[in-house]
Parts: structure tokens; C-alpha cells; sequence
């Protein structure tokens, strides 16, 4: 009669063992990536210049990278080419959008509408640790050009605009803005100057305009931090350099033909 005693409490212990080791396991399942999640990876690819314009989003490729269906994916491609990222062909599927030179004057005339706006509004609201915060991207905007590493330079003079949008505190003005800043890399990536030391001034004067506008915020000098801005924007369109409509066309002649006989 001892044995059964015996036995019973052995098969409980190893059941009441089993079952932490069930749970550890159920909790180290990682949660599935949300449809956000996906959303803001992508615009990040975009804004670091991994992924350049024209570049095909292939649905099953994405699908796989993330770890969900493509069913999760179409509504992302959908939101990022309402936002006029990403371009949606039928029968050829998705791709990272090719602006225009109408589409990028069209984006930086929005953003001289709304950007003095919002460094207004930051100037009324900024407490020290904004501050603090504008101060090191630029330091970081600084290191990255000396660097010469122009992907990182134009990914943080973005994020330099962007958190004045968020220490603004107008949410539907922060919801814009982040939608430009996504084609502004765009339109960089595009018709940025294509000789290096081109490059490295349209750069560096970004820097020190930056400069220049946080000297007027920490003046707390709302009017000449608004004209700062929009002085900023305009110089950073017009380095922009947009192909010709007509460009000549090349003698083909001159370009293949063999030399003629003196």
C-alpha cells in the first residue's frame, strides 16, 4: 500500500515541473511585428538611403524579411504610396517613388508654409531638454559630414526639423511634416549635386543655418527664427540640381564614327 503513496506525489512533482517550462516557453515567443512597426522601418530604409528611388518593394521578399503574410504588407505599400513614397503600378507591383522636379518645388514650398509655424510654436513651448536635444543632432549632423558620410549627415538634418515639429506640440502639422521629410530624402537622393565637394558645402551650410536658427530660438526671437527658416529651406531647393527639359542630343557620329582621313 506504500507504493502507490510513493508514486502519486513523484507524477505531480514532474507535472508541476513541467509546466514552468511551458510557460518560460510561451513567454519567450517574440510578439508579432505590428503593421506600424513595418510602416516605420520602411521609412527609415528610406530616410538612411538604403533604399533609393526606384527600388522595387517585392511583396513576398518584404513579406518574408518581416515575418508575416503578404496580406500584412499590401496595406503598408497602400498607406506609403497615399503619402507619395512609394508608387503602386498595376501588374508591376511597388517601388520606391521618383519625384518630379514639380513634385520637389511642390514639397518645399509646403514646408516653408508650415515650418515657421512650427518653430513659433516650439519657441513658445521648448524646455531646456529640447533644447539640449537640437544641440546634439547638429553636433552629430557636424560629425557625420566631416565623416563624409552624406547619408547620415541628410538623415539628421531631417531628424534636426522633425523634433521641432515634436517639440512644437501640433499634432496634425508633426503628421505632415513626417510625410515630407520621407520625400524630402527622396528628392535629395534624387537631384542632390553630384560632385563631392558640391556636396560637402550644401551640407555644411546646412549645418550652420541650423545653428544660425537655434541662436534664434534660444533668443526666444520668434519672427527672425520663422524668417530663418524659411531662408534655410529655400537655399537647401536651391541646391537642387533638376535635368534640363532639352537636353542636346549627342552626334552619334562624332561619338562612334571612325576618324575621317586628313
Amino acid at each position: 500500500m506504500t507504493v502507490p503513496i510513493v508514486r502519486a506525489p513523484a507524477r505531480q512533482a514532474r507535472t508541476s515541473a513541467a509546466m514552468p517550462a511551458v510557460a518560460s516557453a510561451g513567454a519567450a515567443k517574440q510578439p508579432a511585428i505590428s503593421d506600424a512597426e513595418i510602416y516605420d522601418r520602411i521609412v527609415s530604409a528610406i530616410l538612411d538611403h538604403h533604399l533609393p528611388p526606384g527600388t522595387k518593394l517585392v511583396e513576398d521578399r518584404l513579406a518574408t524579411a518581416f515575418g508575416v503574410s503578404r496580406t500584412r504588407i499590401r496595406p503598408v505599400l497602400v498607406r506609403l504610396a497615399n503619402e507619395q513614397v512609394v508608387t503602386l503600378t498595376p501588374n508591376r507591383g511597388a517601388a520606391i517613388a521618383q519625384p518630379t522636379e514639380q513634385e520637389a518645388r511642390e514639397v518645399f514650398e509646403v514646408r516653408r508654409m508650415i515650418e515657421p509655424t512650427l518653430v513659433q510654436r516650439f519657441i513658445d513651448r521648448a524646455t531646456g531638454a529640447d533644447m539640449a536635444a537640437l544641440v546634439a543632432c547638429i553636433d552629430e549632423e557636424e560629425a557625420a559630414r566631416a565623416a563624409n558620410d552624406m547619408r547620415r549627415a541628410i538623415r539628421l538634418s531631417g531628424e534636426f526639423h522633425f523634433r521641432i515639429a515634436e517639440g512644437a506640440g501640433h499634432q496634425t502639422l508633426l503628421r505632415i511634416l513626417r510625410e515630407l521629410t520621407s520625400r524630402t530624402s527622396l528628392i535629395l537622393m534624387t537631384y542632390s549635386p553630384t560632385q563631392a565637394r558640391e556636396r560637402y558645402e550644401a551640407t555644411a551650410c546646412g549645418c550652420r543655418e541650423h545653428r544660425a536658427l537655434l541662436d534664434a530660438i534660444r533668443l526666444r526671437d520668434a519672427r527672425e527664427a520663422a524668417q530663418r527658416m524659411v531662408d534655410h529651406l529655400t537655399r537647401v531647393e536651391s541646391h537642387l540640381h533638376f535635368p534640363t527639359a532639352e537636353a542636346p542630343q549627342p552626334d552619334l557620329i562624332s561619338l562612334f564614327g571612325a576618324p575621317q582621313p586628313a
